[in-house]
């Protein structure tokens, strides 16, 4: 996968202590959750208040991919919306380009969605009596671009989801993988920076479904687009995601690669999440090779070599093609680590302890 921005990039969406907290009284909730620690079901008893979004602080940076997923009701579709104020948070503040979104006036946030952010939501809501074309120019329209312009650009996105041949159909007439591609295609024709996607083929058969998720992400790279993806499913934000944050109650519980997910969950909430993951090509020879100096079996240097980002169906050809049973991990022409049979077997055993929480 693609790294994430490296810390110097200004990332093009920040996310400073955002609280969305639903009922009259969100404040006092706020402070109370702050001053005795209550839970989600607390302050709903005490306060009649939702916690939505509990103290959400992150970042999503210029091409990264970020997943956030969780149950139902943890809290990440309200938190989508906090990112172009579909809702307003009830404390903190949402950064997009490094600009506050919370003080913009109408038109500055009509011009926000119109051109730094696109949504695509699970129902894609097409206007049934406009042609696949005509949806997919819609946002170009209201923006006021010329008609013959906004056919042409409207006509390039849908080419590029794969739908050239159905211009002139009519949303009836698609298949539900079809009309989600006419959504990302209305997505990217206003060329915007950000794409968020709230569990956008949640609905959809697993066959298409993982099409799908292969086609936004390589065309989210290859258009040089940010995304925030929303989604339930683990596995689908693996196959997507860059980096994933897991939401439990309204807070962010762990953020990271899948990699650092998997290998190093946060707490037990995390650990049952990942249990049945497949680790054969999401865990890397960096996870899984012990140090250089407790090998003894044999001479470093009589072993095979491979690289860091060797993933463990790689690891197992090489290690039993090994007359030692052992490959050498290198990195800028130096051996990192050693890789053996049994720490392959205890990477993909995976049962290895939570993370340790700070005092």
């Amino acid at each position: 996968m693609t790294s994430p921005a490296t810390a110097t990039d200004a990332p093009l969406i920040e996310c400073r202590s955002v609280w969305k907290v639903f009922g009259d009284r969100s404040r006092n909730a706020i402070a109370a959750i702050h001053a005795k620690g209550l839970g989600k079901r607390e302050v709903l008893s005490e306060f009649g208040c939702v916690v939505g979004v509990h103290d959400a602080s992150f970042t999503v940076g210029k091409g990264e991919i970020f997943c956030i997923m969780g149950l139902s009701g943890s809290g990440k579709s309200t938190l989508i919306r906090l990112l172009n104020r579909l809702i307003d948070p009830s404390l903190g503040e949402v950064l997009v380009k490094g600009r506050a979104i919370n003080g913009l006036g109408p038109q500055e946030l009509r011009d926000l969605r119109a051109h730094t952010i696109g949504m695509v939501f699970q129902n894609v809501a097409l206007i049934p009596t406009r042609t696949v074309l005509e949806n997919a120019a819609f946002g170009l329209e209201v923006q006021g671009v010329a008609p013959a312009e906004r056919r042409r650009i409207a006509t390039d996105a849908l080419t590029r989801v794969g739908l050239g041949d159905w211009l002139n159909r009519y949303p009836r007439e698609l298949s539900g993988g079809m009309q989600q591609r006419v959504g990302l295609a209305r997505a990217i024709a206003a060329d915007p920076e950000i794409i968020l996607m709230d569990e956008p083929f949640s609905a959809l058969d697993p066959l298409i479904r993982r099409q799908l998720q292969d086609e936004f992400r390589q065309l989210t790279k290859q258009l040089g687009k940010s995304a925030v993806f929303i989604t339930h499913d683990l596995d689908e934000a693996i196959r997507i995601g860059d980096r994933i944050a897991i939401m439990k109650d309204g807070a962010m519980v762990q953020t990271g690669t899948a990699e650092e997910i998997v290998m190093n969950p946060a707490d037990q909430y995390v650990a049952d999440f990942v249990a049945g993951i497949s680790r054969i090509h999401l865990v890397k020879a960096g996870s899984v090779m012990m140090p250089v100096a407790d090998f003894s079996a044999a001479p470093v240097s009589a072993l095979a070599t491979t690289g860091l980002d060797a993933d463990i169906d790689r690891l197992i050809h090489l290690v039993l093609a090994s007359d030692h049973q052992a490959v050498a991990v290198v990195e800028g022409g130096e051996i990192r680590g050693i890789v053996t049979a049994r720490t392959l077997l205890e990477g993909l055993k995976g049962d290895a302890a939570p993370a340790p929480q700070e005092a």
